[in-house]
């Protein structure tokens, strides 16, 4: 059976997957045909049901429940994993009138900037932009500050940026909990035996990566945006963790609490009316 899977090219997700789309692992009979879009085209994707199995934000996930499941292996969930909140022209919030600030965020939709939303929502001039171009907004003058996610978060201050938030380590306070930044839906019409399949095969694939993580498979490399070796897998380390392999009671809870936040502020059907998770 053919099923599609679309997937960032972000080290942590071709990392997750790369032994199930290249026939590393035992898949089941299953393959996969893989799309690589950034992230914000996947929630936009996942909004009309295009494909089998998909990454998205945790953030949008209360408007694709009429279309998906969460599954319980390859997400991205953790502690100290958060968005930035960074700038050149200020060095902190203080003394800071935040309602005049302008902000470059990664994608309307993505968990990014539901945790920015929270956080500062005096915050109303907003920009969405590919979330490998907001470093250079920010640096050239585009924007007063900027949302970071994956990899820039380990080069901002080397390039003489500031940071006057971790988006992360504010809901942590407030909530205790980890953060739950993306995750991977399979379609809701799929009987659970399938949608329990799809999700060994998932843990089976990272459980090869994690086995063999030595040498980087070109897959990761080859989309990696030309990132040096040693930050790839700093991305990795920080992004794929036990909670990509499964969720547990800890990540769902996680998760729950940011799909309520997330309701609030964008009320559409709730979530207790579907079957969220694959158990």
């Amino acid at each position: 059976m053919k099923l599609t899977l679309a997937i960032s090219p972000c080290p942590n997700d071709t990392f997750i997957f790369d032994a199930m789309l290249h026939h590393k692992i035992d898949t089941e009979e299953l393959s996969f045909e893989c799309i690589l879009e950034d992230v914000e085209t996947l929630n936009k994707m996942a909004m009309e049901g295009k494909q089998d199995i998909t990454k998205v934000s945790y953030g949008v996930v209360p408007r694709l429940l009429t279309y998906y499941r969460v599954l319980d292996a390859g997400g991205a969930l953790g502690k100290g994993v958060g968005p930035l909140f960074i700038s050149k022209k200020y060095s902190s919030l203080e003394n800071t009138d935040l309602s005049d600030l302008t902000v470059v965020l990664p994608g309307i939709h993505t968990t990014a900037h539901l945790l920015f939303t929270l956080a500062f929502p005096e915050i109303k001039r907003k920009a969405f932009i590919p979330f490998h171009e907001i470093e250079e907004a920010v640096l050239s003058g585009k924007a007063d500050a900027g949302v970071i996610i994956h990899e820039n978060r380990f080069t901002y201050a080397a390039r003489g940026l500031h940071k006057l938030a971790d988006l992360g380590d504010l809901w942590e306070t407030k909530t205790g909990l980890p953060i739950p930044l993306g995750g991977i839906l399979a379609k809701r019409s799929f009987d659970l035996q399938l949608l329990k399949k799809i999700n060994r095969v998932i843990n089976r694939s990272l459980a090869y990566a994690f086995e063999h993580q030595e040498t980087l498979p070109p897959f990761v490399t080859a989309h990696a945006q030309e990132m040096e070796e040693a930050v790839i897998r700093q991305h990795i380390d920080l992004y794929v963790n036990d909670f990509s392999l499964s969720l547990g009671t800890p990540g769902r809870t996680a998760v729950w609490k940011l799909l309520e936040a997330s309701a609030l502020l964008h009320p559409g059907p709730a979530g207790s009316d579907f079957e969220v998770f694959v158990d």
